[in-house]
């Protein structure tokens, strides 16, 4: 524990230390770091994780007092809209990192620990250096505190001891590899046989041998991760993996149902709790929103806050009736030239299909 205690000593010496405020030391005391999660497990106190791709949800997520926020690369489904986790670029998610970060300092403490997904193609090539340029971009770029990757291959756990030998901080990943969907044909749970449950419990022993400080494990027995849960001394964070790990991670849009409507639900997990229907909410508040407008009840005068005083208003019409004339044939003129687009429209001119009938039911 060095660096606390360089932290004690510039306290002491305030004047040769002037950039630690006093801020920035309680934030890093009340840090979550990777030994107290190893301490954690060590206690059975459980660990948990949820996943946060924007500065509104990390702000919720720090303040929940969750331990660990994961800047997963599923943000290429839920927030990018894409079939996959594949499409996701090393770019778009050291945006997302970094805004995630902002949140998180934003909430205070306590400072949960931030993991950033290294997105596929990032780092699996026979070059582990390519592996470690890119996650040093996640730390020094996107402010990171470790990041995590796919897979215990032999291949995999040479890239986790390169990027921990370089000063990386790595939380592995077994199971269900959804990076791996191409080889795995589709999104399908693993280590269902005794051999592919004992493939997954070497895969997740070589992530812990080259220095990873957790791993995930995902959609297996629970009875599997369990077992894993008992052979590995860090901690193993569970997702559709029962309850026996050392702690549960969810992603963010499935537990709080934000896909969620009243009349056609998105697919969730089978393993995803929903804990609120956000979705529910926000359908509401926007079909409100709509409702209100159409009727003119909103803005109205209460939320019309802004008022001109009463000789502003005087010189103001006077302004306007000094040209009055030339604005109304301007206006005419526009009002012409939309009205003959609008013609164009209805009449199809510019197409090969059939004029649609009108509100009236006219073509």
């Amino acid at each position: 524990m060095l660096f606390p205690t360089f932290l004690r000593s510039c306290v002491s010496r305030s004047k040769r230390c002037t950039s630690l405020s006093s801020s920035s030391i309680m934030r890093y005391a009340s840090k979550v770091t990777t030994l107290s999660l190893s301490h954690r497990k060590r206690k059975g106190n459980k660990i948990t994780m949820v996943t946060a791709y924007d500065f509104p949800s990390a702000v919720h997520v720090a303040r929940a007092g969750i331990d660990i926020v994961l800047v997963g690369d599923s943000v290429a489904m839920v927030e990018l809209g894409h079939d996959t986790t594949q499409p996701v670029t090393l770019d778009q998610m050291l945006h997302h990192c970094d805004s995630v970060k902002r949140g998180l300092n934003f909430a205070g403490s306590p400072t949960p620990l931030l993991v950033g997904d290294m997105p596929f193609g990032t780092y699996e090539y026979d070059d582990t250096d390519v592996a470690l340029r890119n996650a040093y971009r996640f730390v020094k770029e996107a402010g990171c505190d470790a990041v995590k990757v796919e897979g215990g291959s032999v291949a995999r756990a040479k890239t986790v001891k390169k990027l921990v030998e370089g000063g990386i901080a790595v939380m592995g990943h077994v199971g269900l590899t959804p990076q791996a969907i191409s080889v795995l044909a589709g999104f399908r749970a693993q280590g269902r046989t005794a051999q592919r449950a004992r493939e997954v419990l070497d895969d997740a022993l070589r992530l812990q041998d080259a220095g990873a400080f957790a791993c995930v494990i995902e959609c297996v027995p629970s009875n599997v991760a369990a077992a894993i849960t008992d052979t590995l001394e860090i901690p193993v964070i569970g997702i559709g993996a029962g309850g026996e790990t050392s702690g549960q991670v969810l992603v963010y849009h499935d537990m709080l149902g934000m896909l969620s409507h009243p009349h056609h639900e998105q697919f969730v997990p089978s393993f995803c709790k929903k804990y609120a229907f956000v979705g529910h909410a926000i359908q509401d508040g926007l079909q409100q929103f709509k409702s209100e407008v159409e009727n003119g009840s909103f803005p109205g005068v209460t939320y019309s806050p802004y008022v001109m005083g009463e000789d502003e208003k005087k010189m103001f019409a006077e302004l306007l009736s000094a040209d009055e004339k030339e604005r109304q044939r301007k206006h005419d003129a526009a009002a012409k030239k939309l009205v003959q687009a609008d013609e164009y429209e209805q009449l199809k001119l510019y197409g090969s299909q059939s004029a649609s009938p009108n509100e009236d039911g006219e073509k």
